[in-house]
């Protein structure tokens, strides 16, 4: 049973995937900060810029923590295993 619940919060993405998450999360997280900051100040409210950047932080982890497909695009090819002969020790 564990192991069926490990697979599905595992999520696997390939390298591309993780540098497209870290693109998205430091432009939106920059941006709505700024404009949470913005906002406030214009409207003297700091509850208007806690629950902007809240509620955008909130999407954000909607949008990056989850194993989405579109981060799992180019999945990384690993080498075959290489089998040794018999009697053979692996010396390192």
């Amino acid at each position: 049973m564990s192991g069926n619940i490990q697979d599905y919060f595992e999520g696997k993405i390939d390298f591309v995937g993780q540098q497209r998450v870290d693109e998205i999360a430091r432009i939106w997280l920059f941006s709505f900060t700024a404009l949470s900051f913005l906002l406030g100040f214009a409207l003297q409210s700091l509850k208007i810029s806690f629950v902007l950047l809240g509620a955008s932080t909130v999407v954000l982890c909607a949008i990056v923590l989850p194993a989405w497909p579109m981060y799992n695009k180019h999945p990384v090819k690993w080498l075959p295993v290489l089998k040794l002969p018999e009697g053979k020790a692996k010396s390192r």
